[in-house]
């Protein structure tokens, strides 16, 4: 896969995603049912215990394009705001930026770092996708003794796709700075409608 189809892919799958004494034993993680629909609803609501959050997060991407098994690791920065805002910077193992997702009281921001390009647009408009891409399972895994979860699990069934995202270093209800959700657009970036990126490069 050329790298421009490998910057494309990661951004789409992340796109998806928002459209929808120690003790000498670590407990193990208590799994949830699993939620059906908009995986964006179920992260909010996964994380709507604390008032704010910021956390380091891992994220694995397994999919399969043309009958190949395709696996990815980046890391990245998780951000919350309760009610409804979302931020979520993933890196390249050595540190690349590749992409900054944005949901925002309705509106998604995505911007492609190694493309310099950006697209933003209200959910709805992508709605028709999410209910395309068939079911939507969101698995969350809460540590023991916690309401916030330190795993989420995404499986776009019929994309044959799982996106694992592993927070560590969480921190819950410290101050957030002010432009922490904010929207600003590089220089040199070219911002498009979120419609016109769904139009020309849908998952297959």
């Amino acid at each position: 896969m050329g790298k421009r189809s490998y910057w494309i892919l990661i951004s789409l799958l992340f796109m998806g995603l928002f459209i929808s004494g120690c003790p000498k034993r670590i407990p193990e993680p208590i799994p949830e049912k699993p939620f059906f629909g908009n995986p964006i609803v179920k992260i909010l609501d996964a994380f709507s215990p604390a008032e704010s959050l910021q956390s380091r997060v891992s994220i694995r991407i397994e999919t399969v394009r043309n009958g190949e098994e395709m696996n990815f690791l980046l890391n990245g920065f998780l951000l919350y705001q309760k009610p409804d805002q979302l931020r979520i910077l993933g890196y390249h193992p050595l540190g690349m930026g590749l992409f900054d997702a944005l949901y925002r009281n309705g509106e998604f921001f995505l911007l492609i770092i190694p493309q310099k390009r950006a697209y933003t647009g209200e959910v709805s408009q992508f709605e028709d996708l999410i209910e395309k891409a068939g079911p939507i399972e969101v698995y969350s895994e809460k540590p023991q003794g916690s309401e916030i979860p330190n795993r989420i699990r995404i499986h776009v069934v019929e994309k044959e796709t799982r996106i694992d995202l592993r927070l560590k270093e969480i921190t819950i209800n410290a101050s957030l700075p002010a432009d922490t959700f904010q929207w600003s657009v590089p220089e040199g970036v070219e911002v498009k409608p979120l419609a016109q990126l769904l139009k020309r490069k849908r998952l297959r």
